[in-house]
């Protein structure tokens, strides 16, 4: 039976409201309850719940994964079809999510770096009437919340105002009030360099903007001319620290049931800015960890190795011991093992590589300490040289240095890590004769003659496991992208499930008898057009040139591809899978390695 609730104006003695009854029992709901409420919510109205995709996206224009609606980019622009990958035209989620932007800001009340995005997404099912209803009914009714305002799109260079959202809201409720607001606060933009786009309408609670719930009715190209989508869609975002933080009535999100697990290890003695840096930076760090990712000098292990440097450097100028970190660590994996299961599953992993990540930093972290504290004043220049020299990246500059380092900003010292990689890819290009293997430069990774090998190896494997996995999975099996450095080659395809570990061994021992025949490597020059008549694969997101080279691995595998390879298959050694996992909605990620026999 419902709860009913008497009227606290006419029944003697009633002492709570009804809104005081609702706020105790939100009160008292975890972060796994609201989590499960929000998935059962949509689940009864029809949509398919899909996991959390990776932290690393197979879009190329972005870092990381920052929005839910990224793994579903496809299903808006008609590439792919729910139906068929979802068996419904909804879905919903809740999205592990990652912002560089903010990482200078972490240690206030409210800037994170890892964050989860709660979503609703439609791909033609319904628009913007089902979409505010929803919203609507799941805050004020699941949630029992009030909502302050909600604002939405007034018009702006060409675009009208969306006059619709406006009226549907004042159906559902004719006092709520509305504001209106252009381009650059209600309409959002496409995640990457284009995709689909559209006005927004926003939900506030509390002066905090809750939800975010986007009308995609236009694709936005890469030189921002926008054309009208042939099925609108929604797209909605609403951060889960900040439902739980207005749900559970704390003032910051540093005080709810995702935090206070991870800061109870902490000794008291930390001040609060230190306790949310260390918080939300090994959180972070283990959701980097259980996505494979690896501290590094490039891409996402860059950002990964900033977190755990800041972190450590605070562990070493406070004395701490390594246990309490590890204690965090562990916290993490426990407050959120619930709901990703991964971070149990590789807990052994994630905590090895974060000591392993320790013992690298601390044999120069003392001597560039010492070095920093010599310096009278630590400009952009002295800031970089400090990284190089000893891996002291700009946020443990900035905050050790103080008063020295007043004038030093990201900007300059960004402007001079550029300058050092341009430096470095010149040399690279006189190094290389400019033939394309560049440090840092699109799919292929080296830094050096010996990397060059190795990623020549590894990037042939790639052509022989795109063929296997058509051979062992099917012809609709196509590459959604590649990434390959000197450690292993990271490959994405098409595939609705999970492979069974006897697919897995399949792969492998197909490719390993390519390897094993040691057949030829041939180069063929053709039109784009007779390339394709031939049978040879491309990339169906790539713009190939009206020339273009067909590399062929013997009869096994045929492919589009501008180089480099190796001269025979047996060149390429043991190929050994080391990992299969989702990345986005029907899109699965291969990591593996190649052994020289």
């Amino acid at each position: 039976m419902p709860a009913t609730f008497p009227d606290e104006k006419t029944s003697p003695g009633f002492s709570k409201s009804r809104r005081d009854v609702m706020a105790e029992r939100r009160s008292k709901m975890t972060h796994q309850e609201i989590r499960q409420n929000f998935l059962a919510f949509f689940k009864e109205r029809g949509h398919t719940i899909v996991p959390s995709s990776s932290l690393l996206p197979n879009d190329p224009s972005v870092l990381f994964t920052t929005a839910g609606m990224q793994q579903f980019k496809p299903y808006y622009t008609g590439e792919a079809d729910p139906i068929k990958d979802f068996g419904a035209l909804n879905t919903t989620s809740i999205q592990k999510s990652m912002r560089t932007s903010d990482i200078d800001e972490v240690g206030d009340e409210r800037h994170l770096t890892f964050f989860e995005m709660m979503g609703n997404f439609s791909f033609g099912g319904y628009f913007k009437e089902k979409a505010i209803q929803f919203a609507h009914e799941f805050i004020t009714k699941e949630m029992g919340l009030k909502i302050d305002y909600i604002t939405v799109f007034e018009g702006e260079s060409g675009v009208p105002a969306d006059e619709e959202s406006e009226k549907i809201w004042k159906s559902i409720d004719p006092k709520i009030e509305v504001k209106k607001f252009g381009r650059a606060d209600n309409f959002w933009g496409p995640t990457g360099d284009q995709g689909p786009c559209g006005p927004t309408t926003e939900i506030y609670i509390d002066g905090i903007e809750i939800w975010n719930i986007v009308f995609n009715q236009y694709f936005q190209h890469s030189d921002k001319t926008l054309e009208q989508l042939k099925t609108p869609g929604i797209d909605t975002g609403m951060g889960l620290e900040r439902l739980v933080m207005v749900s559970q009535n704390v003032p910051t999100i540093f005080e709810t049931d995702l935090f206070t697990p991870l800061l109870k290890p902490l000794p008291l003695e930390l001040d609060s800015r230190q306790r949310r840096i260390i918080s939300d930076h090994l959180r972070a760090a283990v959701f980097l960890l259980s996505d494979s990712i690896a501290p590094s000098n490039k891409d996402q292990g860059y950002v990964l190795r900033r977190l755990l440097r800041r972190v450590l450097t605070i562990e070493h100028q406070l004395k701490l011991s390594p246990q309490v970190f590890e204690n965090v660590l562990l916290s993490v994996i426990e407050n959120f093992g619930a709901f990703y299961p991964n971070l149990v599953e590789h807990k052994n992993d994630i905590i090895n590589a974060y000591f392993a990540e320790s013992a690298k930093f601390k044999k120069t972290l003392a001597q560039g300490l010492k070095e920093l504290e010599r310096i009278a004043e630590i400009d952009a220049p002295a800031a970089f040289k400090l990284y190089e020299s000893f891996g002291l990246p700009f946020e443990v500059v900035k905050d050790i240095a103080g008063e020295k380092a007043k004038n030093l900003t990201r900007e300059a010292f960004d402007e001079e890590f550029k300058k050092h990689q341009e430096k470095s890819r010149a040399g690279s290009e006189r190094k290389f004769g400019g033939h394309g293997l560049l440090l840092d430069t699109g799919e292929l990774k080296a830094a050096n003659e010996e990397e060059v090998k190795i990623v020549t190896r590894l990037h042939t494997a790639t052509h022989l496991l795109h063929a296997a996995l058509r051979k062992v999975l099917g012809a609709d099996v196509k590459q959604a992208g590649s990434d390959i450095t000197a450690e292993r080659l990271r490959f994405d395809f098409s595939f609705p499930r999970k492979l069974t570990p006897e697919e897995i061994k399949q792969v492998e021992d197909t490719v390993n008898e390519a390897v094993k025949q040691d057949v030829i490597v041939t180069k063929e020059e053709l039109s784009y057009e007779d390339a394709l008549k031939t049978g040879a694969l491309s990339f169906f997101k790539l713009k190939y040139p009206p020339k273009v080279n067909v590399y062929s691995v013997g009869d096994f595998s045929k492919e589009l591809c501008g180089g480099p390879h190796v001269t025979h298959s047996g060149e390429i050694g043991q190929f050994k899978i080391k990992k299969e996992e989702a990345v986005s909605a029907g899109v699965r990620r291969i990591r593996a390695v190649v052994d020289p026999e």
